[in-house]
């Protein structure tokens, strides 16, 4: 147990943050949606029905949308683009997907090596993109829950304006839609761009997302 809780601290260690909001944010966001209830003259719901509403649903998934969309892009991005002097970059001239003996596949695999990454054709296809496309996969089907529990809170409103109700379609192209997605979008990209950046000239000793504390700023794909 010593060894499993060791080898896989950091995985833990976001998983155990993970539960902690996520309660969090379930406890406070109930706390404040039965106090708009009361406000507006409506019931307080208690938390079992709070977390398995549309209102909480389309908040988890469009932070979860979010994220996902942030290291897709990120993922693929790097693939072709570098930033020199940054550890979150290959070299300038690494561009593209880089040679089969570079990512150990097929005759240069080794005996350790993933089944797939031994083969040739599709199978060493699929799995050479198997990150960006399961990572693309949650994000299309968060955005997509997180359209339909939208849609529902919206809805909600509506008719508690007596205004008629948006089929999804409309929903999708609506401001409440865009302006919920797109605040979050913002701030995803702008975290990327300043770790990018900042890892040029800024320094975590120990990190693998750091350069060594002594290496130069032009340094890159150099990690400490």
């Amino acid at each position: 147990m010593r060894r499993f809780l060791k080898d896989n601290a950091l995985s833990l260690f976001f998983l155990l943050l993970f539960v902690l909001a996520l309660t969090g944010q379930s406890v406070a966001g109930n706390s404040a949606y039965n106090d708009r209830q009361r406000a507006e003259g409506g019931a307080a719901v208690s938390w079992p029905e709070y977390v398995t509403s549309s209102e909480f649903a389309v908040d988890v998934a469009e932070n979860w949308q979010s994220e996902y969309l942030q290291f897709l892009l990120f993922i693929m991005a790097t693939v072709w683009w570098v930033q020199r002097g940054s550890p979150e970059s290959k070299k300038p001239g690494d561009e593209g997907p880089e040679s089969d003996e570079k990512q150990q596949v097929g005759r240069y695999a080794g005996p350790d090596s993933p089944a797939w990454a031994r083969t040739a054709g599709l199978r060493q296809k699929l799995y050479g993109n198997s990150l960006g496309a399961v990572m693309g996969l949650v994000f299309l089907l968060s955005w997509l829950a997180q359209s339909v529990a939208g849609r529902a809170a919206h809805n909600s409103q509506q008719l508690a304006r007596l205004q008629d109700p948006l089929g999804w379609g409309e929903y999708v192209v609506s401001a409440d839609f865009w302006n919920r997605t797109l605040q979050n979008w913002q701030s995803e990209f702008l975290a990327v761009l300043s770790m990018v950046v900042l890892s040029v000239y800024l320094r975590q000793r120990g990190s693998p997302e750091s350069k060594p504390v002594g290496a130069p700023h032009g340094a890159t794909d150099v990690e400490g």
